[in-house]
């Protein structure tokens, strides 16, 4: 008998709720006195879905749709206003990719840094540092200098290299293919392609593009308006994706 994979994303009936106010004064007079009126807005209208362990999800809709506050929601920069939100395994994300970095820190020093924040001791980051230099193209010459010296594109190379060279068990990735020259983004997809196919590693994939999700992805989700519209396979979700921006 096959055994059932774990669930390691659930969502149960989680709504995410903002007030919106007229102005930043409001909002800040709003902190001393609650009578101060706002607007409530559910960016996630009691959502509830399950992610195995080693499945592969895509995730579409429009902007403002709820994805990115889903994604937010998934790696604790913001919590649920109701429901509850459960995730089992190292979570890498592929978001903004220079969070985390301190400017006056060498490439290096951040690469620890990162690290840590993502839950990895000494020991295991000092074993994948040079595969992370090596995968970030950053060269010897640079990545002993400090983070705030290098170009855009160089401090998002060596985000996106801590990221997926951490042995993730969850790997969250938010149009985040896009890194670099051509040669770069070919090399990121391949990555990506690689930890994908490994058995245990859960892949949610957010983007617009759905030619490369059905690369990557058998299964889709299309969020509308705060709420999950449609859960299956990932052709049909690319379709009813595809009909609703018609």
């Amino acid at each position: 008998m096959k055994k059932q994979k774990d669930v390691v994303i659930k969502f149960d009936h989680v709504t995410k709720m903002y007030k919106l106010f007229k102005n930043d004064k409001r909002r800040l007079l709003y902190t001393f006195c609650k009578k101060i009126k706002f607007i409530e807005k559910k960016a996630v209208n009691d959502v509830s879905f399950e992610i195995k362990r080693g499945e592969s999800v895509a995730l579409f809709g429009r902007n403002g749709a709820g994805k990115s506050t889903i994604l937010k929601m998934i790696t604790g920069v913001c919590f649920p206003t109701n429901g509850e939100i459960t995730v089992k395994g190292r979570v890498s994300a592929l978001l903004e990719l220079t969070s985390g970095f301190d400017p006056e820190f060498t490439g290096r020093e951040n690469i620890y840094l990162k690290g840590q924040l993502l839950g990895l001791k000494d020991k295991e980051i000092s074993e994948l540092e040079q595969g992370i230099i090596d995968f970030a193209e950053i060269g010897e010459e640079y990545i002993d200098q400090p983070v705030r010296t290098y170009s855009s594109g160089m401090k998002a190379r060596l985000g996106f290299s801590i990221n997926v060279n951490i042995n993730p068990e969850i790997l969250i990735v938010d149009e985040a293919l896009s890194v670099g020259d051509e040669e770069f983004k070919r090399k990121c997809v391949k990555k990506v392609n690689e930890i994908v196919n490994k058995e245990n590693v859960t892949l949610l994939f957010v983007t617009h593009a759905t030619g490369v999700a059905k690369e990557f992805c058998s299964r889709g989700m299309v969020m509308e308006k705060g709420i999950v519209t449609f859960d299956g396979d990932i052709q049909d979700a690319v379709d009813v994706y595809d009909n609703s921006i018609l």
